[in-house]
């Protein structure tokens, strides 16, 4: 009797959370995908916003098909795989801006069109990512990454033609970009070995700080690292020279995340200081629990530490689909916790699209889960 009282007390004190369905995963990921398709059935249509008109393979759609690659490699859907070959045909497998641009966010369409020629090997494919990294690594130059949303955008590339091509000088590449972000811009780099967070450039280092005094640290910036770190470690070769640094950057990313979580399984748009248009915030979230679950998986994270953590920002992240699949609580593009701001439940952010990629890649990851 006395051992059936202790654990109805311990559990809700100990904030258990179930782990997540499958199927319930699968069922949201479908719903919140249903609704997207239908609002842009024409995947060539351009994205109008009022500051300006952008083609459809910027990097904010190209995380949603991130998302919904991994989607289709689950759950194979013929219409799903029409959605995306008909995008990259629409395009012609070329990057915007051109085949010489440095911009991170333009190559990130290119961790797609890869996937899709790893199903058909069509040189059409992959020409256009291969020719505008090629064109990088012929230079010395590595300062491109001034931002750390580029790692998310760009290391898969770099990885996927590594592996691809079976050369090093891709992964090597990588790597040198990785390094100058990570020990150089800002002075003295964008990553905090001492709170094992990343700024998002150089205009949050020190001394900039948050109203609260603490170091600003926006959720959805280390959060892209976290992302990036994840899909180049899973596809990099064991002996790359740099796969061991990558791997305690991750651990250490890892490590830094329990104590933020609210209560609620969100992480605030501000980790460090939830005063600071605090509140529940999807994308971050999505791509930590991408991150956790996916290092849990691997065998990287500790379950015992990590399996609860990952179910309690589920439990959050499940009340942010509405009936329709229209997703709440997603911040809009920006850079720091006032932008794109309200993010609410009913707010619809000014791209819907990445929101549901980084949900998608969550959510591959949790039915992943042995």
């Amino acid at each position: 009797m006395y051992k059936k009282l202790f654990i109805l007390i311990l559990l809700p004190l100990g904030m258990v959370f179930a782990k997540p369905s499958k199927k319930e995963v699968l069922q949201k990921m479908h719903l919140a995908n249903r609704y997207f398709q239908q609002k842009w059935p024409d995947v060539g249509q351009p994205i109008v916003s009022p500051d300006k008109t952008r083609p459809s393979n910027i990097w904010t759609r190209a995380v949603y098909y991130e998302g919904l690659m991994e989607l289709y490699k689950l759950d194979p859907k013929a219409s799903d795989l029409k959605y995306m070959v008909d995008w990259g045909n629409f395009h012609q497998w070329s990057l915007r801006n051109g085949a010489k641009t440095r911009n991170a966010d333009d190559q990130a369409c290119g961790q797609v069109y890869m996937d899709l020629f790893l199903m058909q090997r069509d040189s059409t494919r992959i020409k256009p990512i291969k020719e505008n990294i090629d064109n990088m690594v012929a230079t010395t130059k590595a300062d491109d990454w001034s931002w750390i949303d580029c790692l998310q955008m760009s290391m898969p590339v770099y990885t996927r033609l590594g592996v691809i091509y079976n050369d090093p000088r891709y992964f090597q590449k990588m790597y040198d970009l990785y390094a100058y972000t990570k020990y150089k811009h800002g002075g003295k780099g964008l990553y905090n070995p001492e709170e094992k967070l990343w700024w998002r450039d150089k205009d949050f280092v020190p001394p900039y700080k948050e109203p609260n005094g603490a170091n600003c640290y926006w959720s959805r910036g280390s959060a892209w690292v976290f992302a990036a770190l994840v899909r180049t470690l899973d596809l990099l070769p064991q002996n790359d020279p740099h796969r061991a640094e990558y791997l305690a950057d991750f651990i250490a990313l890892s490590q830094a995340l329990p104590a933020l979580q609210r209560q609620d399984g969100f992480w605030n748009v501000s980790l460090k200081d939830p005063t600071d248009f605090g509140g529940p915030e999807l994308t971050g979230t999505s791509l930590f629990v991408y991150g956790m679950a996916w290092g849990v998986r691997k065998g990287i994270l500790p379950a015992q530490k990590y399996q609860a953590v990952i179910d309690k920002a589920w439990k959050g992240m499940s009340t942010s689909v509405h009936p329709s699949g229209f997703l709440g609580y997603v911040q809009g593009t920006g850079k720091e916790p006032k932008d794109s701001q309200p993010v609410t439940f009913d707010h619809v952010p000014n791209f819907e699209d990445f929101g549901l990629g980084c949900f998608l890649l969550a959510g591959s990851e949790l039915i992943r889960a042995k």
